[in-house]
């Protein structure tokens, strides 16, 4: 059985106020060409597909287009991340077509998406994302104590809930075959969590619960895969779960701390049990995320090379040079965001001290020196005496 493995769309997300609706498309497009050219049995999505728990109109629109061409030509497997709300999502998920399952309900999480293959049956179970202040009640039965206020408590409760419905499953079939002892049927789950040892980027929302915001690799195990979601960078952590388990990652980047990332999503091998391989097929990326620290002149020196990448600049001049945003965007049309860090600076200078009898200014003075790193020239000095004297009069006409 071939998987593909995605996540993370996060669909509606900007890049510092840049629009990535058409980058999305673009990616929807050719994810749909992978799906048929490789001729993937299942797509499983592990959460996150809208960036808010209430999307702007494009973004539900082109889910909904995406999910209707995918389940054309295979089977959709799908659950919320932290991101989406569960209920929207879920909301109408009996009346999806055949082969799109949207998995958002959490008391029943340990209800499988069956799909045979030439090896027998693959059960794919949806963790969706389980805020522990809401799985831990929704996780127990009727009267009993709630778990604790944890991440891994609720993920394990609900771990040890898809390996039971296994191991009935299990039992099921081997009474319904020609002998006893019948091949415990391979598993897929679906979870949107972040798992100890995983790698993290700005861009994530933040999960802790308690103090503590990762489930232990180990409550994963006892799966043939796990295809994991919450983290952008994709990443192998099979070794700490104890079996196949993966980030895809997200198929762009959301920040400049993802700009060394390879974007890509996952095609999933699963032969006869315990036989599980990955390959990982890069994203289209729209363009290069660069960050370039340094002067001005040096930062616009490298234009040649950089000059149609999303550009994070740090200027580092000891006195900020004029004009700074114009000159970058003449040479970076594509610029996303600046800052500027003068070289020399200390950190007394960084947080200058305004005394309730000084001189205003004096104040504006400092705040000018503040700003670009240097002492005002006498130019500079004189407009600020005479922007004051002005305010300081009318004042004193307005008050007589």
């Amino acid at each position: 059985m071939r998987i593909l493995h995605t996540s993370d769309w996060h669909l509606g997300r900007t890049l510092h106020g840049e629009n990535l609706h058409a980058h999305q498309v673009a990616f929807h497009d050719w994810l749909l060409d992978q799906v048929v050219e490789r001729e993937v049995d299942v797509v499983v999505i592990a959460g996150d597909v809208y960036d808010r728990a209430v999307p702007h109109v494009d973004s539900v629109r082109l889910l909904g287009r995406t999910l209707a061409r995918l389940a054309e030509v295979t089977t959709v497997v799908l659950t919320p991340g932290n991101h989406d709300s569960a209920d929207r999502l879920g909301f109408g998920a009996a009346l999806m077509r055949a082969g799109a399952h949207i998995l958002a309900d959490i008391p029943g999480l340990d209800h499988p998406v069956v799909v045979p293959d030439d090896h027998g049956e693959v059960l794919f179970f949806g963790l969706p994302y389980l805020e522990p202040d809401m799985a831990r009640t929704a996780l127990v039965g009727e009267g009993e104590a709630p778990l604790a206020r944890s991440h891994e408590a609720v993920t394990r409760a609900a771990m040890d809930r898809v390996r039971t419905r296994i191991d009935a499953h299990t039992e099921v079939s081997a009474s319904g075959a020609a002998h006893a002892g019948s091949a415990r049927p391979r598993s897929v789950v679906l979870a949107h969590t972040f798992v100890a040892g995983g790698q993290g980027s700005d861009s994530e929302r933040d999960l802790t619960v308690g103090g503590v915001d990762s489930v232990p690799a180990s409550v994963l195990g006892g799966v043939d895969y796990v295809a994991l979601g919450h983290l952008h960078g994709c990443q192998d952590l099979s070794a700490s779960v104890g079996g196949a388990a993966w980030y895809s990652g997200s198929p762009l980047a959301f920040s400049f701390s993802e700009k060394d990332h390879r974007k890509s999503v996952l095609l999933v091998e699963l032969g006869a049990p315990g036989q599980a391989s990955v390959e990982r097929i890069p994203t289209p990326v729209p363009r290069r995320l660069t960050e370039l620290r340094g002067t001005l002149e040096e930062i616009l020196a490298q234009a040649d090379q950089h000059g149609e990448d999303w550009l994070k600049a740090i200027i580092t001049d000891p006195a900020r040079p004029p004009h700074l945003l114009e000159r970058l965007r003449a040479r970076y049309p594509h610029l996303l965001h600046t800052e500027y860090q003068p070289s020399g600076r200390t950190t007394t200078a960084l947080t200058p001290t305004v005394r309730r009898d000084a001189d205003p200014v004096e104040v504006m003075d400092e705040f000018l020196a503040f700003v670009t790193g240097g002492e005002p020239t006498a130019a500079e000095l004189q407009v600020l005496d005479d922007a004051y004297r002005a305010v300081r009069t009318r004042g004193q006409e307005a008050a007589s």
